[in-house]
């Protein structure tokens, strides 16, 4: 009786399985789906410094610190759903692992703990946007989104830089990201201005009393010329709502219909850095950095370039570096696309201060060249 019933379980089970499969091909996704869009970006180096530091780290960094090794420096999934027309809604949220990026961007108060310790895991965007029926459009960002500031990206699926390496600038110069409410408006074809209103620099969780301002007014005269202004003003120390910072960005990009590129970044900032009432002075009653950048990217053939970067980065007070120093570096970057979605490229870069701030076996000098290798994949 057994042997004939199992059979016939078994035909019953596999009938009522095919007509669930049957029935759920038939409903409907809902609509929501198809407005979703998933995108990904993942970059893997090695770095190699030919002062073979004993700390076994490269000084001066901002994401390639870690010297002879191979990394995976940030798997990154993209989730959003854009927004175009007035009274469009949608989100983004960026999702980053790896072993340095999101180490070094991740923002005090979200997956960086007290004691200044970021992992492998960082929520690099996350907001909400809704495009207000004024005008041609005030589009509208709530929550935390990467700076405006720089020629440089942090980068992902819809952008990444021509150099492996980071600038000075980008490291030192400018912050990484923010966390408050962003209002875009195009005033014409050839103009748009974006105001922000912010916790601060790099702090999801706000450590004073006091928000920061941005701004940024983008400019395209012609087509092959970009022109951004950017800065930020507002109170950055924890707990200290008196001492303001300011600093202001220049970001000018010129194209030609061959594909040459050439990019020129400059970067200016000052804190007040005078003593609280009651207290005494220690150091300079301003602190002051600068730098400039440029760039110039060349496309020999429609698969492989070469970007060249040279520049300059003044903390004469040493409120980023954490020594009063003149920096300056420059890198060579050919770059071979093997797909459409795989690419290959290395950097050779040397750096140079008028400090000995780079270490060389268990001493320290004023030089480093290392030389990185990196493959890039995205969807």
């Amino acid at each position: 009786m057994k042997s004939r019933l199992l059979p016939a379980i078994l035909v019953a089970a596999c009938v009522l399985a095919s007509e669930a499969a049957a029935d759920s091909t038939s409903v409907a996704a809902p609509a929501w789906v198809g407005e979703v869009a998933l995108n990904g970006f993942l970059s893997s180096t090695y770095s190699y410094n030919f002062n073979h530091p004993d700390a076994g780290t490269n000084q001066l960094r901002v994401f390639d610190f870690d010297d002879n090794t191979f990394k995976l420096d940030v798997f990154e999934i993209v989730v959003q759903k854009p927004v175009v027309k007035p009274r469009d809604a949608g989100f983004r949220v960026d999702l980053e692992m790896g072993s340095s990026i999101p180490r070094v961007s991740a923002a005090a108060g979200l997956f960086r703990d007290a004691s200044g310790t970021a992992g492998d895991f960082d929520v690099q965007q996350a907001f909400a946007s809704y495009v207000a029926p004024l005008g041609s459009g005030l589009r509208l960002d709530f929550g935390k989104f990467v700076t405006h500031f720089g020629y440089e990206v942090i980068e992902g699926y819809d952008g990444w830089n021509d150099n492996a390496t980071r600038s000075l600038l980008f490291g030192y110069a400018i912050p990484f990201t923010h966390v408050g409410v962003r209002a875009s408006y195009a005033l014409s074809s050839k103009a748009s201005v974006t105001g922000l209103v912010v916790n601060g620099w790099d702090v999801a969780r706000d450590n004073n009393h006091s928000k920061s301002l941005g701004w940024q007014l983008a400019l395209t005269p012609s087509t092959p010329l970009a022109i951004y202004f950017n800065g930020m003003w507002g109170p950055e120390r924890a707990g200290d709502d008196l001492r303001d910072r300011t600093a202001l960005d220049l970001v000018a990009t010129l194209r030609s219909a061959s594909g040459r590129v050439v990019g020129v970044n400059g970067d200016w900032a000052r804190e007040d850095n005078s003593p609280p009432p009651g207290a005494n002075g220690i150091g300079p009653p301003i602190e002051h950095w600068m730098g400039i950048a440029g760039y110039l990217r060349n496309p020999f053939t429609s698969s492989f370039a070469v970007t060249l970067r040279g520049e300059l980065f003044d903390d004469r007070d040493g409120a980023r570096t954490g020594t009063a120093q003149k920096v300056s570096e420059f890198t060579v970057t050919p770059e071979l696309r093997l797909t459409p979605h795989f690419l290959v490229r290395s950097d050779l870069r040397s750096d140079h201060s008028d400090h000995d701030s780079f270490q060389k076996g268990a001493s320290f000098t004023a030089t480093q060249t290392t030389v990185l290798f990196g493959v890039i994949y995205h969807f």
